[in-house]
């Protein structure tokens, strides 16, 4: 009966560890929400599946939209340093 109960307990714990890692943030965010109206404690589920609870909001709290600009190599000539992207066409 014991281990039957430590077995049922890892389990859960692979498969929260699972959830947190490896599902899209959307629906990790739409499972916190619909555990939240349950009467779950939304702040709470949202560290345990690492999305912050505000994530959507536009706060800029969750890092989802912010973006980095590219960077800009000068040459030694004072122009841009331009990247080439090589592309493989397959036939």
């Amino acid at each position: 009966m014991w281990q039957e109960l430590i077995v049922a307990l890892i389990v859960i714990a692979a498969v929260l560890q699972a959830c947190r890692k490896f599902l899209p943030a959307a629906l990790r965010q739409r499972m916190v929400y619909a555990l939240a109206r349950k009467g779950f404690d939304q702040d709470r589920l949202a560290k345990l599946f690492r999305v912050q609870s505000d994530c959507g909001s536009g706060c800029g709290s969750c890092g989802s939209c912010e973006t980095t600009p590219a960077p800009i190599d000068t040459s030694s000539d004072g122009g841009t340093k331009r990247r080439v992207i090589m592309l493989e066409v397959q036939r």
